[in-house]
């Protein structure tokens, strides 16, 4: 699918989608956004670049010189963003090739990112006049959008937090999968920071004719500095709720399994005497007892409840 978009009085405006098929309409697009494109639209933008576009296999390298590198199609940016399937996040990689006169954009799914811009595209809050604008302002708003997900993710582990440390009914082994949900959306989300970082460094190497646009390349440097050592606490936080919760489990079993081993000594007594009394020989003297029954019941309870006070004067119980 194919998304065309034009500046108009300094805003990006999406195009009506019958015009995704005519190639003139398409080459002087701002904003090319390719999501899965089928042959046609490939062969098409293949067309434009003079080149192939990028495969997947392409676009996922993790090596600088394959996701940030100049050639005669232009400016290659191979970014990270976050996307969430069956309520996990997950990373998907979006190819940008900037050129002087226009940014294509190839990706395989559908992001909230993207779909955030175009929802601010109809409202006219996208400013942009040339395709360089444009790519910055697509990593500016995917800061933005990375930062509220922490802010959220903060929200989750205080949630989990008060159910570790302060809620006495709460699942702790419900808080541990939690925790493990949380972990892997903060690893993912500084894996994007990081892989952000890096793009708009490439980006603020290649646009020193721009200043205000190498301003702004700073001040995203700034704040995922700040994001990263936000994801630092929520990390470390993590592995303390983690260890905390652990260790509430390790206490309660270890009451039970103190309660077992109470509970055997308990009757080990009364078990002594009654195997004693239990024994079929011929001499033993309490055995024509007349009151030898009651007497050996009544030593049974003795016995039982002799180390059960024992303890209990202890503390131990």
């Amino acid at each position: 699918m194919l998304r065309l978009f034009q500046t108009e009085k300094d805003a990006i405006r999406e195009l009506p989608k019958t015009l995704t098929a005519d190639a003139q309409a398409v080459a002087r697009a701002l904003w090319i956004d390719a999501q899965d494109p089928d042959e046609n639209e490939r062969e098409l933008l293949q067309r434009l670049l003079n080149a192939e576009l990028p495969e997947s296999e392409d676009v996922e390298e993790i090596e600088s010189s394959a996701r940030f590198f100049i050639d005669n199609q232009g400016l290659h940016v191979h970014s990270l963003f976050l996307a969430q399937e069956e309520g996990r996040h997950v990373t998907v990689t979006v190819a940008f090739i900037l050129q002087r006169d226009r940014l294509i954009s190839v990706r395989e799914e559908d992001l909230a990112d993207f779909r955030l811009l175009r929802m601010r595209a109809r409202h006219g809050q996208v400013h942009a006049r040339t395709p360089q604008e444009l790519l910055v302002t697509i990593f500016e708003q995917k800061v933005e959008n990375l930062a509220d997900t922490i802010e959220d993710l903060h929200r989750r582990l205080e949630d989990v937090s008060f159910m570790v440390l302060e809620d006495e009914n709460a699942e702790l082994e419900d808080a541990i999968d939690k925790l493990a949900k949380i972990e892997n959306s903060n690893g993912r989300i500084r894996l994007c920071l990081m892989d952000t970082q890096r793009a708009v460094s490439f980006l603020l190497r290649h646009l020193r004719d721009q200043a205000e646009l190498q301003e702004t390349c700073r001040e995203m440097i700034r704040d995922l500095e700040t994001l990263m050592s936000h994801t630092n606490f929520v990390f470390e936080k993590i592995n303390f709720l983690m260890d905390s919760a652990q260790g509430f489990i390790n206490i309660e079993q270890n009451q039970i399994i103190k309660i077992f081993s109470i509970a055997a000594v308990v009757f080990l007594p009364p078990t002594l005497v009654a195997s004693i009394y239990g024994m079929n020989f011929e001499h033993m003297p309490e055995l024509h007892f007349e009151y030898g029954y009651p007497l050996a019941l009544l030593l049974m309870v003795f016995s039982g409840f002799a180390p059960y006070f024992y303890f209990k004067r202890k503390g131990w119980l």
